[in-house]
Protein backbone atom coordinates (compact mmCIF):
# COMPACT_ATOMS: atom_id res chain seq x y z
CA UNK A 1 0.00 0.00 0.00
CA UNK A 2 1.60 3.31 -1.11
CA UNK A 3 0.97 6.42 0.19
CA UNK A 4 3.47 8.53 -2.27
CA UNK A 5 1.96 8.29 -6.31
CA UNK A 6 5.63 7.44 -7.63
CA UNK A 7 3.67 8.83 -11.11
CA UNK A 8 4.14 12.26 -9.51
CA UNK A 9 8.07 11.88 -9.30
CA UNK A 10 8.48 11.15 -12.98
CA UNK A 11 11.25 8.58 -14.51
CA UNK A 12 13.03 6.99 -11.69
CA UNK A 13 15.26 4.82 -14.02
CA UNK A 14 18.83 5.02 -12.80
CA UNK A 15 18.07 7.66 -10.25
CA UNK A 16 19.54 7.44 -6.81
CA UNK A 17 16.88 7.81 -4.02
CA UNK A 18 16.84 8.15 -0.11
CA UNK A 19 13.48 6.65 1.51
CA UNK A 20 13.70 8.65 5.71
CA UNK A 21 11.90 6.36 7.75
CA UNK A 22 11.20 3.29 5.00
CA UNK A 23 9.79 0.93 7.95
CA UNK A 24 8.92 -2.45 6.25
CA UNK A 25 10.11 -1.00 3.09
CA UNK A 26 6.86 -0.31 0.59
CA UNK A 27 7.87 2.65 -0.68
CA UNK A 28 11.81 1.63 -1.63
CA UNK A 29 10.52 -1.38 -2.97
CA UNK A 30 8.30 0.40 -5.63
CA UNK A 31 11.34 3.00 -6.40
CA UNK A 32 13.60 -0.57 -7.02
CA UNK A 33 11.32 -1.91 -9.16
CA UNK A 34 10.85 1.25 -11.33
CA UNK A 35 14.70 0.68 -11.97
CA UNK A 36 15.90 3.26 -9.28
CA UNK A 37 18.99 2.74 -6.51
CA UNK A 38 17.74 3.16 -3.32
CA UNK A 39 19.08 3.46 -0.09
CA UNK A 40 16.61 2.71 2.81
CA UNK A 41 17.30 4.12 6.38
CA UNK A 42 14.91 3.79 9.36
CA UNK A 43 15.46 4.26 12.93
CA UNK A 44 14.25 1.06 14.21
CA UNK A 45 16.81 -1.43 14.47
CA UNK A 46 13.72 -4.80 13.52
CA UNK A 47 12.22 -2.47 10.96
CA UNK A 48 15.64 -2.67 8.88
CA UNK A 49 16.34 -6.66 10.01
CA UNK A 50 13.24 -7.05 7.73
CA UNK A 51 13.76 -4.65 5.18
CA UNK A 52 16.96 -6.26 4.46
CA UNK A 53 15.34 -9.19 4.76
CA UNK A 54 12.37 -9.00 1.86
CA UNK A 55 14.75 -6.93 -0.06
CA UNK A 56 17.05 -10.45 -0.42
CA UNK A 57 13.68 -12.45 -0.81
CA UNK A 58 12.97 -9.91 -4.34
CA UNK A 59 16.87 -10.52 -5.95
CA UNK A 60 16.63 -14.21 -5.02
CA UNK A 61 12.78 -14.65 -6.88
CA UNK A 62 14.28 -12.01 -9.36
CA UNK A 63 11.76 -9.41 -8.90
CA UNK A 64 14.58 -7.20 -8.66
CA UNK A 65 18.28 -7.10 -9.42
CA UNK A 66 20.77 -6.48 -6.54
CA UNK A 67 22.02 -2.98 -7.61
CA UNK A 68 18.93 -2.11 -7.45
CA UNK A 69 19.75 -1.34 -3.67
CA UNK A 70 22.76 0.70 -2.36
CA UNK A 71 22.31 0.43 1.05
CA UNK A 72 19.82 -0.21 4.13
CA UNK A 73 20.70 1.06 7.12
CA UNK A 74 19.52 2.51 11.10
CA UNK A 75 19.68 6.40 11.31
CA UNK A 76 18.60 9.20 12.75
CA UNK A 77 16.37 11.89 10.16
CA UNK A 78 17.71 14.98 12.00
CA UNK A 79 21.65 13.96 11.40
CA UNK A 80 21.56 11.96 7.87
CA UNK A 81 24.73 9.95 7.37
CA UNK A 82 25.16 11.19 3.60
CA UNK A 83 26.85 14.31 1.85
CA UNK A 84 25.61 17.50 0.44
CA UNK A 85 23.18 16.78 -2.65
CA UNK A 86 23.80 12.82 -2.71
CA UNK A 87 20.48 11.84 -3.93
CA UNK A 88 18.01 12.50 -6.97
CA UNK A 89 14.98 12.03 -5.29
CA UNK A 90 13.97 11.92 -1.22
CA UNK A 91 10.84 10.28 0.07
CA UNK A 92 9.68 10.16 3.74
CA UNK A 93 6.43 8.62 4.65
CA UNK A 94 4.46 8.93 7.61
CA UNK A 95 7.50 9.80 9.32
CA UNK A 96 7.53 13.66 10.29
CA UNK A 97 4.51 13.62 12.85
CA UNK A 98 7.30 11.44 15.07
CA UNK A 99 9.52 13.64 15.27
CA UNK A 100 10.12 16.29 17.88
CA UNK A 101 12.84 18.23 15.74
CA UNK A 102 10.77 18.30 12.28
CA UNK A 103 12.36 21.45 11.01
CA UNK A 104 15.83 19.58 11.44
CA UNK A 105 14.77 16.64 9.68
CA UNK A 106 13.29 18.34 6.86
CA UNK A 107 16.60 20.74 6.33
CA UNK A 108 18.67 17.40 6.24
CA UNK A 109 16.72 15.76 3.49
CA UNK A 110 16.72 18.95 1.84
CA UNK A 111 20.80 19.39 2.17
CA UNK A 112 21.11 15.72 1.04
CA UNK A 113 19.30 16.39 -2.31
CA UNK A 114 20.64 17.30 -5.13
CA UNK A 115 19.44 20.71 -6.74
CA UNK A 116 16.58 20.26 -9.08
CA UNK A 117 15.42 16.66 -6.92
CA UNK A 118 12.47 16.18 -6.06
CA UNK A 119 11.30 15.84 -2.54
CA UNK A 120 8.25 13.82 -1.36
CA UNK A 121 6.49 13.73 1.93
CA UNK A 122 3.36 12.59 3.36
CA UNK A 123 2.13 12.79 6.79
CA UNK A 124 -1.09 11.71 8.61
CA UNK A 125 -3.94 14.38 7.18
CA UNK A 126 -5.26 16.95 9.52
CA UNK A 127 -9.23 15.66 10.27
CA UNK A 128 -8.72 12.17 10.52
CA UNK A 129 -6.01 12.52 12.96
CA UNK A 130 -7.83 14.97 15.47
CA UNK A 131 -10.17 12.27 15.92
CA UNK A 132 -8.00 9.84 16.79
CA UNK A 133 -6.13 11.79 19.18
CA UNK A 134 -9.86 13.12 21.13
CA UNK A 135 -10.82 9.47 21.01
CA UNK A 136 -7.74 8.14 22.51
CA UNK A 137 -5.07 9.42 24.38
CA UNK A 138 -2.92 6.22 23.77
CA UNK A 139 -3.20 6.40 20.35
CA UNK A 140 -0.46 9.43 20.59
CA UNK A 141 2.56 10.45 22.59
CA UNK A 142 3.36 10.72 25.32
CA UNK A 143 1.35 7.72 26.20
CA UNK A 144 2.24 5.73 22.96
CA UNK A 145 6.01 5.61 23.06
CA UNK A 146 7.43 6.77 19.58
CA UNK A 147 4.20 8.03 18.92
CA UNK A 148 2.62 10.79 16.79
CA UNK A 149 4.00 14.25 18.84
CA UNK A 150 2.36 16.34 16.63
CA UNK A 151 -1.22 17.19 14.20
CA UNK A 152 -0.21 18.63 11.02
CA UNK A 153 -2.26 21.06 9.02
CA UNK A 154 -1.98 21.41 5.37
CA UNK A 155 -0.85 25.15 6.00
CA UNK A 156 1.72 23.84 8.70
CA UNK A 157 3.82 21.23 6.12
CA UNK A 158 3.42 23.56 3.34
CA UNK A 159 5.04 26.49 5.42
CA UNK A 160 7.77 23.83 6.57
CA UNK A 161 8.77 22.51 3.21
CA UNK A 162 8.61 26.43 2.19
CA UNK A 163 10.91 27.45 4.26
CA UNK A 164 13.51 24.51 4.10
CA UNK A 165 13.64 26.16 0.77
CA UNK A 166 11.85 23.84 -1.31
CA UNK A 167 9.03 24.55 -4.15
CA UNK A 168 5.64 22.66 -3.91
CA UNK A 169 4.36 21.00 -7.01
CA UNK A 170 1.07 19.73 -5.50
CA UNK A 171 -0.44 18.02 -2.58
CA UNK A 172 -2.89 14.77 -2.19
CA UNK A 173 -4.96 12.54 0.11
CA UNK A 174 -4.80 8.84 0.24
CA UNK A 175 -6.37 6.33 1.92
CA UNK A 176 -10.06 6.93 2.42
CA UNK A 177 -11.11 3.62 3.59
CA UNK A 178 -8.31 4.01 6.79
CA UNK A 179 -9.59 6.80 8.47
CA UNK A 180 -12.87 4.96 10.08
CA UNK A 181 -10.46 2.02 10.75
CA UNK A 182 -8.03 4.17 12.58
CA UNK A 183 -11.35 5.43 14.56
CA UNK A 184 -12.48 2.01 15.12
CA UNK A 185 -9.35 1.34 16.98
CA UNK A 186 -9.37 4.15 19.02
CA UNK A 187 -12.73 3.98 20.47
CA UNK A 188 -11.79 0.02 21.50
CA UNK A 189 -7.94 0.70 22.70
CA UNK A 190 -5.48 0.75 19.72
CA UNK A 191 -4.01 -2.25 21.32
CA UNK A 192 -7.23 -3.93 21.09
CA UNK A 193 -6.37 -5.89 17.69
CA UNK A 194 -8.46 -8.82 18.57
CA UNK A 195 -11.48 -6.71 18.99
CA UNK A 196 -14.32 -8.55 16.78
CA UNK A 197 -14.92 -5.26 14.50
CA UNK A 198 -11.39 -4.48 14.42
CA UNK A 199 -10.68 -8.05 12.49
CA UNK A 200 -13.55 -7.57 10.10
CA UNK A 201 -12.65 -4.37 9.12
CA UNK A 202 -9.21 -5.09 9.03
CA UNK A 203 -10.03 -8.07 6.80
CA UNK A 204 -11.82 -5.31 4.33
CA UNK A 205 -8.82 -3.42 4.33
CA UNK A 206 -6.54 -6.62 3.10
CA UNK A 207 -9.44 -7.54 0.57
CA UNK A 208 -8.98 -3.23 -0.83
CA UNK A 209 -4.97 -3.77 -1.11
CA UNK A 210 -4.72 -7.49 -2.42
CA UNK A 211 -7.46 -7.37 -4.79
CA UNK A 212 -7.74 -3.67 -6.28
CA UNK A 213 -11.53 -3.98 -6.81
CA UNK A 214 -12.99 -1.21 -8.88
CA UNK A 215 -15.28 -0.48 -6.09
CA UNK A 216 -12.60 0.64 -3.61
CA UNK A 217 -10.78 2.21 -6.21
CA UNK A 218 -14.04 4.62 -7.16
CA UNK A 219 -14.85 4.93 -3.26
CA UNK A 220 -10.57 6.03 -3.21
CA UNK A 221 -11.42 8.38 -5.67
CA UNK A 222 -14.74 9.84 -4.54
CA UNK A 223 -13.82 10.26 -0.78
CA UNK A 224 -10.28 10.71 -0.59
CA UNK A 225 -10.20 14.32 -0.65
CA UNK A 226 -12.68 14.54 2.16
CA UNK A 227 -11.60 11.20 4.71
CA UNK A 228 -8.10 10.11 3.45
CA UNK A 229 -6.31 9.47 6.15
CA UNK A 230 -2.84 10.96 4.55
CA UNK A 231 -1.84 14.15 3.18
CA UNK A 232 1.32 14.02 0.58
CA UNK A 233 3.01 17.00 -0.54
CA UNK A 234 5.46 16.28 -4.08
CA UNK A 235 8.59 19.48 -4.00
CA UNK A 236 11.53 20.23 -5.91
CA UNK A 237 14.60 21.70 -4.93
CA UNK A 238 15.62 24.61 -6.48
CA UNK A 239 18.54 25.21 -8.53
CA UNK A 240 21.17 27.86 -8.32
CA UNK A 241 19.87 29.47 -11.73
CA UNK A 242 15.89 28.77 -10.34
CA UNK A 243 17.27 31.02 -7.58
CA UNK A 244 19.01 33.73 -9.52
CA UNK A 245 15.99 33.84 -11.55
CA UNK A 246 14.08 34.38 -8.73
CA UNK A 247 16.26 36.85 -7.40
CA UNK A 248 16.12 38.95 -10.74
CA UNK A 249 11.59 39.18 -10.66
CA UNK A 250 12.05 39.96 -7.13
CA UNK A 251 13.99 43.06 -7.23
CA UNK A 252 11.91 44.01 -10.71
CA UNK A 253 9.08 43.86 -8.27
CA UNK A 254 9.84 45.79 -5.95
Amino acid sequence: MLTISFDRLGDLRGARILDVGAGFGRHCFEAARRGASVVALDYADDEVVQTRATIGAMIATGEITADRFAGVLRGDATRLPFDDDSFDVVVTSEVLEHIQDDVSAIAEMVRVLKPGGRFAASVPSWFPEVINWRLSSEYHAPAAVGGHVRIYSAAELSAKLRAAGLELNGRHRAHALHSPYWWLRCAVGPTNEDHRLVQRYRRLLEWEIIKQPRSAKAFEKVMAPVLGKSIAFYTTKPTASDRSRDTALATLAS
